[in-house]
């Protein structure tokens, strides 16, 4: 079975920077490879969205949520089996934990529906102060 941990969360003022790490265990390196991941978040009394996307399979991809795009950064090391989300000019609005998921291929269009995934980790805080 998959199991899924965040780290790198914290409190970081407005403009600050921050990178998010989830570690995957219970997968072999060539199924995590080609698994899709994403990282989605979810502020206090609002539902879940999706922040980003990835998939390496047959090539890579991304994708952003519009309210990060050109601010945040997805990446993996598939040799380590992880998955990262580079936060930079942080904003209030960015306050939220942060979860990753994993299922399998492909990245459809509605990556950022919470449905389209199956194995999630339990979540890192983020707090960005004005």
């Amino acid at each position: 079975q998959v199991h899924l941990v965040e780290s790198g969360g914290g409190s970081v003022q407005a403009g600050g920077s921050l990178r998010l790490t989830c570690e995957a265990s219970g997968i072999s390196t060539y199924t995590f490879s080609s698994s899709r991941m994403a990282w989605f978040r979810q502020a206090p009394g609002k539902e879940r969205e999706g922040v980003a996307a990835i998939i390496n399979t047959p090539l890579t991809r991304t994708a952003y949520a519009d309210s990060v795009q050109g601010r945040f950064s997805i990446s993996r090391d598939n040799a380590e089996n992880r998955l990262y989300l580079q936060m930079n000019s942080l904003k209030p609005e960015d306050t939220a934990t942060y979860y990753c998921a994993i299922d399998q291929p492909p990245l459809s269009p509605n990556w950022e529906n919470v449905g389209a995934w199956n194995t999630w980790g339990k979540g890192t805080l983020v707090t960005c102060s004005s």
